[in-house]
């Protein structure tokens, strides 16, 4: 072993009576102290050089990130969670779902921005997605044969049976009051 690599080694010990280090020195870290044995300086210049290799090991260990992660793919993860969350909360109440800015607030970002990384990740718009989820709820419940047509749309949040009707018709395939019948149909294709 050689000496620089001793005494990169030597400071990344733990020593007897002091808390263990959070995390292992990285490669970096182990150069800048393994080149303080040699100083690449004059030795009227040493004391600033190793001023200034004291507050570049603490700047590396102070301020770098514990789990570093690009920043693209912070971004593409915190769209994500936040897509999740919307999906979360609009399926948590069908009958009063949040407003676009009720629902960026409640995640952290704008409206815009929101709808924006929502059609990405899902491929489809928020009042389309929480269309589909509505109507595939209300098909859940007349295919339990405890809800009506009237009772299915009130419960997913329409208010007006005809929009209900035209919706789940486009959305489902077929009209609310003949599903029941038509489900063994539809599902056996």
């Amino acid at each position: 072993m050689s000496r620089t690599q001793a005494s990169a080694n030597r400071y990344a010990t733990v020593t007897p009576g002091l808390p263990s280090p959070a995390r292992p020195m990285t490669l970096q870290q182990r150069s800048v102290v393994a080149s303080l044995t040699e100083p690449p300086v004059t030795k009227a210049a040493r004391a600033l050089w190793y001023q200034g290799k004291a507050l570049e090991l603490m700047a590396q260990f102070f301020f770098a990130p514990k789990d570093p992660e690009f920043f693209c793919m912070r971004q593409k993860r915190l769209a994500r969670e936040r897509v999740d969350r919307v999906k979360e909360i609009l399926t948590r109440d069908l009958a009063n779902p949040p407003t676009l800015e009720m629902l960026g607030q409640e995640v952290g970002c704008s409206p815009f921005y929101l709808s924006r990384i929502f059609s990405r990740e899902v491929g489809h718009t928020i009042p389309q997605y929480l269309r589909n989820v509505r109507m595939e709820r209300a098909a859940e419940l007349l295919r339990s044969g405890r809800y009506n047509v009237t009772e299915a749309a009130t419960e997913v949040g329409y208010s007006s049976l005809s929009h209900f009707s035209k919706a789940f018709c486009e959305t489902i395939g077929c009209c609310p009051v003949l599903y029941p019948v038509a489900k063994n149909v539809l599902l056996d294709r």
